[in-house]
Parts: structure tokens; C-alpha cells; sequence
């Protein structure tokens, strides 16, 4: 999400870092160019008018051209104007209520409102220990309410049993009086869409709302209608109490202007993300995160905890004991790239760390992805136990071996041999100068700082012990 936008930025900002001093006339300049990526991103014009003449009022001020940095100042500036037009601060759901909480979703047809009630009920009963039940009260759409069925049932968590020929108001009364009997935390339901806004549509809406009293009105929009998601969100907005947006298929819009325009015009605050197919791709939108994503400083934050959940800290902790001897097998490689999958993949972790937008060119130049990490993979899986736990006796039979049974060149071979011998050096110079310990001070592990980030140094929290992302070979190709 956002790379278009990340990568006008990062063109503007490039001619500003460095620069001894900067003039009014420099600023302004400056500011007119950001104009045109917010523009050509698909932002609003209110917004964007609104966002310039901020973030100029701010950049032309006496501290920041005076200042010893002033074009640091300036991406500071426009961090912070960024950062308020997406909302200032992450808003949670409001579930402090006589449960059950009844969440209720509502958008148009075809915007992943049936997908995103699953991935939210999932989110809400793994990550925060509520009991969930759902259900669909959508009778117009043929199958709807067995497509939830079905999503409860790969979320594990409970539908309302389905009974031919009720009406929406009348399944919530059911939903309600079936959640309160059976102690369930939380209620999500699944209202009906439409193909565009109508008063059906609406009249539906406000009557379930009524018989359900719900503690939160979810409206679910697709990012990659841009303007229009915009335009979905006031007439919702102007017909019924939202308490928050989900914006679906984020991960799809490279632009972000629906992000950048959604709370600004509607006033409703972005609860939720899609950031993905997968039933668990849903995430808490957290402004100074998104914003921090579209200027190029990465998301570490993010990148901590999708490590924390995704990386299981008994193997974690036995790969650090290794690392610390100054021992790095194939087997151990192999480990990272699979650590790396479970995480979302090369491409999900390169966003997420300060200044990789130009690594990720350069990934995507040399053909660096996931498809070629899971071939590295393929070759270490081509090998004996003892060739994994011992490379040095990869002789050239060997290699032609491993190459033909991983179905890649022996050059490929080489060079993951090459990139294995490159890291158990590291961890060597590593063990030298103290080990992880040392490492995970100087980059701000165990409650110390990181540099470089908006806003200032922060504590944060340390990756996982042995979380260490492989260096990649540049260029590494291989044969059809």
C-alpha cells in the first residue's frame, strides 16, 4: 500500500535531505511538489488543500529554516500533518458494555464485508480472548449466510444456526437472545449490501440497529475504489451512527488515497486494514505506523509484533544458543527463510524497515522475491542431513547432485553456499564483539532506543532472539 505515493515522496525529500539551509521560496516549492503526489494519489483536492497549507504554515516558519537540519525538519513536518490526517491515534472497538457487544457490519455488496466480519471475529478471539459468535442477516445474496457458515467454521467460532425465511430483524432478535443464553462476549452481524446506496438498503440498516442497540457500526469499504470509497463513507455516514471504518484490500492499493481522505472528510476514524486474502490479513490501522510506511521510515513497531506472533520462541531461543557459539548450518538458513514466510514474506518485512523502499527496487530488479527464497529453500531440501550440517563437503559430485534434484544450476548452488559462508562469518564477528546481547543494545533491543525514527527516539521492544533476515544475494536468477 501507498508506494506510489512513498515513492514521490521519497523523489521530493531526497532534493531537501542535506541541504545546508533552505529558503521560503525552497519550502514552498517543495510543498507544491508534495501537492501533486497527494494529488495524483487520489486524494481528495479539501484534503489535500487542507493538509499543504498546514504543513506550509509550519515548514516556513523562523525555527525550521533557521534550523541546523531544516530538510529533516520538513519530512518531520509533513510526518506530523500526515499523521493528523490519518486520525492522530490508533482507535480501538469500544466493547465495554453488558455483553454481548453486538458489532454490527455494514457496507456495499462486494466491498469483503462477509470476509472481514470472519477475519475480525478471528482477531477478536485470538488476540483478545473474547468469545465471538456471528451472523449473517443478509437474505438477499444467494448462499451469504452459508459463506459465513463456512468462514466460522475455519475461524472456530460460532454462527448463528440458519433458519430459512426470516427477515434481518428478526435474525438479530435471535442473534441477540442466542449470544446473551449462551455467554458470548462479543456479537458480529453481517448485514446486507447493496451495488450502490439505496433506501432500502438504509431503512434495513436503521431497523437492525435498533432491534440490536449495537455498541459498534463497522462500515466496511474497498480501498481500491479510491474517491468513491470516500463517497460511500458520507452516505453511510449521513443515514446511520458510524464508529469506525474497515478498509478492505489495502494491500491491493498501491495509491492510498482513500486512507489518507477517509477520516478528514467523514470524521469516522480508520479502525481496521485488509491487508490480504488470507482470513487472518486484518490489522489495526495505527496512524503514526501508516504514516511513518508512506515517507519511507518503515514500520518496526509492526515488524516486532508480527515477529513476536508469528516466530515460536522455543525454536527462537535455540537458535540464539547457536548464534552465540558462532554456529550457522543450513539447517539454521533454512529456519530464517521459514521464519521469514511465517511473517508475510520478503516483500512485507522490506516494507516494514526504515529506508528499504530502495532495497526493495533493487530486490525487485534482480528478481530477489519469494519465489526465489522458496527455491533457496528447495536446494538446502535437495541435500543430505550431513551435507546441510556440514557444507564443507559439498565436493562437485555433490553439487550437480543437489542442483539436478532442486532443478536449478550448480552456479545457484554456489551462491547459497556462498550467501551460508558470508552469515556464519557475521556470526563469528558477531560472537567477537559479545554476541546478540551486545547486538540487540546497539540497535535498541531490551528497552533501549531507536534512532532515527519520527518524533524522536522511543523504547522498543527487541526482535525475537535469532530473528536475524538473510542476506540475499543481488542478482540471484535462475533457470526456466
Amino acid at each position: 500500500m501507498f508506494e506510489s505515493l512513498s515513492e514521490r515522496l521519497a523523489g521530493v525529500f531526497d532534493k531537501l535531505r542535506g541541504r545546508g539551509a533552505l529558503n521560503e521560496l525552497e519550502v514552498r516549492a517543495a510543498m507544491r511538489e508534495v501537492r501533486v503526489a497527494l494529488l495524483e494519489a487520489d486524494v481528495a483536492l479539501p484534503v489535500v488543500k487542507d493538509f499543504i497549507d498546514r504543513a506550509t504554515e509550519r515548514a516556513v516558519g523562523a525555527d525550521v529554516l533557521r534550523s541546523i537540519t531544516p530538510g529533516q525538519q520538513v519530512v518531520k513536518i509533513v510526518n506530523d500533518t500526515l499523521v493528523e490526517t490519518l486520525g492522530s491515534e490508533a482507535v480501538d472497538l469500544d466493547l465495554n458494555v453488558s455483553p454481548p457487544a453486538v458489532i454490527m457490519m455494514v457496507g456495499l455488496q462486494g466491498s469483503g464485508k462477509t470476509t472481514t466480519t470472519a477475519k475480525l471475529a478471528k482477531l477478536l478471539k485470538e488476540k483478545r480472548g473474547r468469545k465471538v459468535m456471528m451472523a449473517s442477516l443478509d437474505v438477499n445474496r444467494p448462499a451469504a449466510q452459508e459463506q459465513l457458515k463456512v468462514l466460522g467454521e475455519q475461524v472456530g467460532v460460532a454462527t448463528l444456526p440458519i433458519m430459512a425465511g426470516q427477515q434481518p430483524t428478526d435474525i438479530a432478535k435471535r442473534a441477540l437472545q442466542a449470544a446473551k443464553l449462551q455467554g458470548f462476549d462479543v456479537l458480529l452481524l453481517d448485514t446486507a449490501g447493496r451495488l450502490h446506496v439505496d433506501q432500502a438498503l438504509m431503512a434495513e440498516m436503521k431497523a437492525v440497529s435498533q432491534a440490536s442497540q449495537p455498541a459498534e457500526t463497522l462500515l466496511v469499504v474497498d480501498a481500491l475504489t479510491g474517491q468513491d470509497a470516500v463517497n460511500v463513507a458520507q452516505n453511510f455516514g449521513a443515514q446511520v451512527p458510524l464508529t469506525g471504518v474497515v478498509l478492505t484490500r489495502m494491500d491491493g492499493d498501491a495509491r492510498g488515497g482513500a486512507a489518507l481522505s477517509m477520516r478528514f472528510i467523514t470524521g469516522k476514524p480508520i479502525k481496521f486494514v485488509g491487508t490480504g486474502e488470507k482470513i487472518d490479513a486484518l490489522e489495526q490501522f495505527h496512524p503514526e505506523r501508516a504514516a511513518g510506511r508512506i515517507l519511507g521510515m518503515g514500520d518496526v513497531v509492526s515488524l516486532v509484533e508480527r515477529a513476536a506472533e508469528s516466530i515460536d520462541m522455543a525454536e527462537a531461543e535455540a537458535m540464539a544458543a547457536k548464534l552465540a557459539k558462532g554456529k550457522f548450518d543450513l539447517n539454521d538458513l533454512r529456519q530464517q527463510f521459514q521464519q521469514m514466510k511465517k511473517m508475510g514474506g520478503l516483500g512485507a518485512l522490506a516494507k516494514m524497515l526504515p529506508g528499504m523502499g530502495k532495497a526493495q527496487e533493487a530486490m525487485d530488479k534482480g528478481k530477489i522475491n519469494d519465489k526465489s527464497v522458496a527455491r533457496l529453500e528447495a536446494i538446502i531440501l535437495s541435500m543430505t542431513p550431513r551435507e546441510r550440517t556440514k557444507p564443507d563437503v559439498l565436493n562437485a559430485r555433490r553439487k550437480i547432485r543437489v542442483a539436478k534434484g532442486a532443478g536449478v544450476t550448480v552456479q545457484d548452488v554456489n551462491k547459497l553456499l556462498k550467501m551460508h559462508a558470508d552469515m556464519e562469518t557475521a556470526m563469528k564477528r558477531l560472537k567477537k564483539m559479545g554476541g546478540l546481547g551486545a547486538l540487540a543494545g546497539m540497535f535498541g533491543g531490551g528497552g533501549g532506543q531507536m534512532p532515527g525514527m519520527p518524533g524522536g527516539p522511543g523504547d522498543m521492544p527487541a526482535l525475537p532472539p535469532g530473528m536475524l533476515p538473510p542476506k540475499l544475494p543481488g542478482g540471484f536468477k535462475f533457470k526456466r
